[in-house]
């Protein structure tokens, strides 16, 4: 299997008159949040809510911008995060995934709306 990736629509939805940002997003359910690339959050006019220290996979300690409201819009889903500025491509992790009730589809190399509730996101909350 190599790597998994997916087509997302990023809005700010705190300004309507912005342009979604159409992107091809790497999806790494070892990352836990949605990670955007600097160009992104400037396009979508992000504000920066505060500043967060990562660890990145080699260990790493590093400070970088988390920004948001983002609304990520997948198929039927929407799901609304914050984001860490960091990197040169949109990753998608973890939390957004479970927000959005998506799974991976290992034979496509992609991910596609949970097959158990196809119509609308659906969360075990108890």
């Amino acid at each position: 299997m190599g790597l998994i990736t997916t087509s997302l629509t990023l809005r700010n939805p705190l300004d309507d008159r912005l342009a979604p940002y159409e992107a091809k997003a790497l999806v790494d359910i070892g990352a836990l949040l949605l990670c955007i690339p600097q160009h992104v959050a400037t396009q979508l006019q992000l504000q920066e809510i505060q500043t967060r220290e990562i660890t990145t996979a080699d260990g790493q300690r590093h400070t970088c911008p988390y920004v948001g409201p983002v609304e990520i819009g997948f198929k039927n889903r929407v799901a609304f995060q914050g984001a860490l500025v960091l990197g040169d491509e949109v990753l998608l992790g973890a939390v957004p995934m479970q927000d959005l009730d998506v799974v991976i589809v290992p034979s496509r190399e992609t991910i596609d709306v949970n097959p158990d509730s196809p119509n609308m996101p659906m969360a075990i909350v108890k």
